[in-house]
Parts: structure tokens; sequence; C-alpha cells
């Protein structure tokens, strides 16, 4: 990519519906890192000019040409109103049924604005303030922020790490279940270490959770994001008491690069009766979200291949670049997400390793503190970006560990 300094040498913008087209084919290589630069999403106006922005979750795509088609036709016909989850409730039941075989009634699930928002009403639902939530660590942060914001007590259970990476530590998660435990926050698919949970380990944790009397709660919003070869299986799909009672939340917003827009479901389970959302919560949904996520789920399936392809190429890609320019960061490539999980704990940094990556690369990578206490050595690394991008961070950060 050379320095972010000097003139792109790409060609000039691209049209919206050349753009639609060229995302077909690969929607990581649509836009030139000035054409990036002009975007006032937070992730490119977070940080001096300089600077390359690979934190937080926001795809450096074009999108999806059903998604773009939605919202020009919206503004065309000033639909620009209050939400309904009419329409977006049984795309997602259509996807889930074909993607994972998951028979989601189209009247069950609830309207809320993001996953997080989700999560807040069903640990209304299973807890009260004062219960412990447990959350295996490292995990997305906002989860420690919810909590908090509802007065549980945080638990914190570890993944345990091994040579190909994370798994639970099941000995460690009875002991905390069986601590007085009320909920089981679960990231299914897990951010930011890209495990995907297998049958046998969601099994245990449904036999866990129903032994102790504990609720599941699963953020599975990255499930869409899961790379060949792997198999994402739904929490509630399980032949299992302890899945029946437990509530999923999801939404187009990772896989299709939708997270401003403002739209998520909240999936009681089989047994569970209709959930009372109060209104201030539904109506923070937005209208262009709700119709993104249903042009997503229903039409935008070939695009979401692409882009999986092309996230798949560079998870490979990114541990090639490290092989050369930082051949002691930890990596272990992701079975979904794009999001990168990377250990600089051998290069002995004098701050913590997000700092350091800023400072002296003019990287911007989320920090592995802000995941997992003790984590100030890890970082998280946005992968969904051109491969121009990704070389050149690479090579930035090999250049500054070379200090």
């Amino acid at each position: 990519m050379g320095n972010a300094g000097k003139p792109s040498t790409r060609r000039p913008f691209i049209g919206i519906m050349e753009a639609m087209n060229h995302a077909g084919q690969s929607p990581f290589e649509s836009y030139s890192i000035d054409q990036l630069r002009t975007r006032r999403s937070i992730k490119w106006r977070a940080f001096d000019p300089d600077v390359l922005p690979l934190w937080i979750a926001e795809m450096d795509a074009a999108l999806a040409p059903a998604v773009t088609e939605a919202l020009a036709t919206a503004v065309r016909n000033g639909d620009t109103g209050y939400p309904n989850s009419i329409d977006l409730a049984p795309a997602f039941s259509d996807f889930a049924a074909d993607h994972f075989g998951w028979r989601v009634p189209r009247d069950k699930p609830v309207l809320v604005p993001d996953v997080m928002a989700g999560i807040r009403v069903a640990l209304d639902e299973v807890s009260r303030p004062g219960d412990k939530v447990i959350v295996s660590t490292p995990v997305y942060p906002p989860f420690f922020d919810n909590i908090s914001v509802l007065e549980r007590q945080l638990v914190s259970c570890p993944l345990a790490r091994t040579d190909d990476g994370y798994r639970f530590d099941f000995d460690r998660l009875e002991s905390v279940f069986a601590d007085g435990a009320a909920v089981y926050l679960m990231c299914n698919p897990h951010n930011p270490v890209g495990r995907v949970y297998t049958r046998a380990e969601l099994e245990t944790i449904a036999d866990l959770a129903q032994r102790y009397d504990v609720r599941v709660i699963s953020d599975e919003v990255h499930a869409p994001l899961t790379m060949p070869r792997y198999t994402h299986i739904p929490f509630a799909t399980l032949d299992h008491e302890a899945a029946a009672r437990s509530f999923t939340c999801v939404a187009a917003s990772k896989a299709w690069n939708l997270a401003g827009m403002k739209a998520a479901l909240l999936i009681p389970g089989p047994e569970l009766g209709d959930i009372e959302v109060p209104e201030y919560v539904t109506m923070g949904t937005g209208l262009f979200g709700v119709l993104a996520g249903t042009a997503a789920f229903t039409h935008g399936r070939e695009w979401l291949a692409h882009a999986i392809a092309g996230i798949d190429e560079r998870r490979v890609y990114l541990q090639e670049l490290l092989n050369v320019h930082a051949p002691n960061v930890g990596y272990v490539p992701p079975q979904a997400t794009y999001l990168a999980w990377l250990d600089f704990s051998a290069y002995d940094l004098p701050t913590p390793a997000a700092q350091y990556l800023l400072e002296h690369a003019r990287v911007a990578v989320n920090d592995g503190a802000t995941f997992v206490q003790g984590g100030q050595n890890f970082v998280r690394l946005n992968l969904a970006t051109s491969r121009d991008v990704l070389s050149e961070a690479v090579t930035r950060i090999g250049t500054a560990l070379s200090q």
C-alpha cells in the first residue's frame, strides 16, 4: 500500500452501482485507503490520519447490493419513520433454517436495537440485581459493562489456552456454575478468540446449566461469519431443556457491516412464552436497520459467501505476514469472525501491546486488557480490510517490534 501519506495510485471513487457489482466478487477490495478515510464512522475518525485503524468491528467493504438497493429505495420513498419487525424476523427465520438448520417460529423473535440491548432484556428476564453472571474470558468488553449497569455480579471464568487455540476448562466452569450463578452469558462463536463451539462442548454447557439451574444467554451475532470447514450450532437447537429455556441474540450487523443501522433480534427458547420488551427499547431500533437486515438475510447471501471467502483468505494471509515480519507473535487463525487475537508476550514490550503499536507502528488495534484482566500483551486485530492495508499494517508492526 505504501506510506499512508502518499497520494493513492488506485482509480478514482467508484459509483454505487459499480461498487455493488465489484462487491459481488471482492467486497474488501472496493475502496482505496483514501476513499476509506472519507468515511465518518468511528473506525476511521477516532485516530490521526496516519494511523491504520484495525480495531473496532467494522468492515472496510462495499455493502451487499441488496442492502444498498433497500436503503436507496427507502430514501427515494421518504420511508424514514419508526421501525417494526414485520419483515426482519421472518427473514432471519428463513436464513437460520437454511444456514443452521434452526427452525425459529416466525413470530418468536423480538425486535431490539442491538445485541447488547437484547442481552439486557434477557438478563432482566432471568436474573435480579446482585445475581452472579458468568462470562468466559477473554470476551467482548461490553459484556462487562452491561452486567455492571444492571447491577449483576460478574464472574469471570477464563478459557483454557492451548497450542491450537482456546478451549473450555469445564472443571473450572462447573465450579463457578455450582457457586450459585444465575446466568451464563455465552459468546458463540467467540469474540475475540474466534472459536466455533462443537456440539459436544455445547451439550456439556447445557448439562451444567441444567444441573445447577443456570440460564444461558447466547450472543450469536458472528454466526453467519463461520469459516469453511466449521459448523455453527445455535445453542437453542440442542435437544436439551437448558437450550429450550435459553435466549439467543442475533443480527445482520457484523456479517453485513450494518452496526450503525441499529436492529437486532432477541429469540426466546421454545419453552419460553412471549417476552415483554419495554417500548422505549424497541423504539430505539432504526427502521433502516430493519430494512437493511431484512435485505441482507433474504438477498445478501451471495455477497456473504464472497465476504467469507475473503476473510478465510485473509486469516491465512495474516499468518504468512506474521511469519515474515513478526514471527514471535502468537496467533491461531479464527474459526469464525473477522477478528484475530494476537499475543505479543514474547516481545517484552515496555507498554501494553495496543499502546505500543499505536505509538510506534501507527496501527490501531483493540487492547487485550479490555477483554480479560491481565491481557495487556494481547490485542484484537480486524481482518476485514484489503490485502494492501493488512500487509502495510503488519509490515509497520514488524518494523516497530524490531526497534
